[in-house]
C-alpha cells in the first residue's frame, strides 16, 4: 500500500491471472493452499489465483451495522472471479479503531470484526492474505511498537529499532501469537487452522533506513518467520516486500529506481520459511519527475527481473501484489491510468504466455 493511505490510488479491481481462469464458484475447495516449486497448489492441483486489496474491511466489520459493506465486497469479488483478498489483520494503538490498543491489550469488538471478515470470506469462497503490521504510521505500524517501548522506559532511538530491540520484537511476537491462536467467534475455528486464510504477511512494505544493505531486515525476517512457523506450519508465509534489491547480488541493484530501502529481494526471500515472493510497483512515486515512457520502461524491467529471479534463483512463486497510479500526480488522467494498467496486464500476460509455451507454470499472479 502507499506510504500515505490518505492518497487516492487507482488500483486494479479486476485482475489479470497468468493463465485463463473460469469464474469461481462461491464455495471454495477445502484444504490449505501450498507451494510446489514455483507453483501454488491446492489439493494437489495448481491454484490459479487473482485478487484484490481491501485494507479497511476489518475496521468496517467491527461495526455490525456496516458489515453488509464487507459482504458486498466479497460478493462482487466472487462474481468477478476473484479468489484472493489481501487485507490488514492489524490496527495498532488508537488508530482507526485499534485492534491492539496497547501491548497485549485488544479491542474485542475489532477482533470480532476480523472474525466476521474471515467467516464472510469463507461464505464467498475468497482466500485471505492477512498482513500483521505496517511499515508506515497508518494504523499504528512499527512506530507505534517503538513508541510503546519508549513509554515503558525502554532505550530506543528510532523506528528502525523495531527490527533489533528485544522488547519491541517481543511485542510483535506476542501479537503474532494472539492473532494466530485466535478462535473465530463465528466459525469456532482457530485462525491457524482455517484454510480460508491463504497466507500471513509479516509486514506491509518493510523498510530499514539504518541499514540499506538488507542485512538487518534479513535477520528480523528470519527470526519472525521461524516464530510464525513454530505456531502455524499449515499456512503460507510471505514478507510483504515491494521488491527492492539489496547487496546480496550487486548487479541486481540496477533494477531499483535509483535507491535502496533496506530490503534485499533475493536474500529476504531465500529464507526457507518464506514460501513465496511479492513485489509492488508505484513508478509515479518512485520516479517523480520522470516522464511516462521512463516510468513504463522501469516497470517492464522491474517485472521481468523479479519474474526471472523468482524462477531461477528463488524457485518460489511470485505475486505482484500492489500497483497503482496516484490521482494526485501532476500527469494524472483517466487515459494515463488506463494506459498504465493495460501495460501491466500486457507485460504479465506476455511473461505468462512465454512460460506456458515452455509447458510450465510460473506461479506469478497479479493483484492490486
Amino acid at each position: 500500500m502507499s506510504k500515505n493511505l490518505g492518497k487516492v490510488f487507482f488500483v486494479c479491481s479486476i485482475l489479470l491471472l497468468l493463465t485463463l481462469v473460469s469464474a469461481q464458484n462461491h464455495a471454495a475447495p477445502a484444504g490449505f493452499v501450498q507451494t510446489k516449486g514455483t507453483q501454488f497448489i491446492l489439493n494437489g492441483s495448481p491454484f490459479l489465483l487473482n485478487g484484490f486489496n481491501s485494507y479497511w474491511i476489518m475496521v468496517m466489520a467491527s461495526e455490525p451495522s456496516q458489515r453488509s459493506k464487507v459482504s458486498d465486497v466479497f460478493s462482487q469479488a466472487a462474481a468477478a472471479g476473484l479468489s484472493v483478498c489481501r487485507t490488514w489483520a492489524f490496527s495498532d494503538g488508537d488508530h482507526y479503531g485499534g485492534l491492539q490498543t496497547s501491548p497485549g491489550v485488544y479491542n474485542e469488538h475489532v477482533f470480532q470484526g476480523l472474525d466476521f471478515v474471515i467467516s464472510e470470506a469463507r461464505k464467498y469462497g475468497i482466500r485471505l492474505i492477512l498482513s500483521l503490521t505496517n511499515n508506515y504510521n497508518d494504523y499504528g505500524g512499527r512506530r507505534q511498537y517503538v513508541d510503546w517501548a519508549k513509554a515503558a522506559g525502554v532505550s530506543v532511538n528510532n523506528e528502525d529499532d523495531f527490527y533489533t530491540n528485544e522488547v519491541v520484537k517481543g511485542y510483535y511476537k506476542n501479537n503474532v501469537k494472539k492473532i494466530l491462536t485466535r478462535i473465530n467467534t463465528f466459525t469456532k475455528i482457530a485462525y491457524k487452522d482455517d484454510p480460508m486464510i491463504m497466507a500471513w504477511e509479516l509486514m506491509n512494505e518493510p523498510r530499514c533506513q539504518a541499514d540499506y544493505s538488507g542485512k538487518t531486515l534479513n535477520g528480523w525476517v528470519q527470526e519472525m518467520a521461524s516464530y510464525v512457523k513454530s505456531i502455524d506450519n499449515k499456512h503460507l508465509l510471505e514478507v510483504g516486500m515491494e521488491g527492492f534489491y539489496g547487496d546480496s547480488i550487486p548487479d541486481r541493484k540496477q533494477f531499483n529506481p535509483g535507491y535502496q530501502v533496506g530490503t534485499d529481494f533475493i536474500s529476504n526471500h531465500l529464507i526457507k520459511e518464506i514460501d513465496f515472493a511479492t513485489i509492488h510497483a508505484y513508478p509515479d512515486q518512485w520516479l517523480p519527475g520522470q516522464n511516462s515512457y521512463a516510468q513504463m520502461l522501469f516497470l517492464q524491467r522491474w517485472l521481468t527481473s523479479h519474474w526471472t529471479d523468482s524462477r531461477t534463483i528463488l524457485r518460489k512463486p511470485l505475486i505482484f501484489s500492489e500497483f497503482g497510479k496516484s490521482s494526485k500526480d501532476s500527469g494524472f488522467s483517466i487515459s494515463a491510468r488506463d494506459s498504465f494498467l493495460n501495460a501491466i496486464y500486457t507485460n504479465i500476460y506476455n511473461l505468462a504466455r512465454s512460460w506456458r509455451n515452455n509447458c510450465r507454470w510460473n506461479g506469478l499472479a497479479a493483484y492490486g
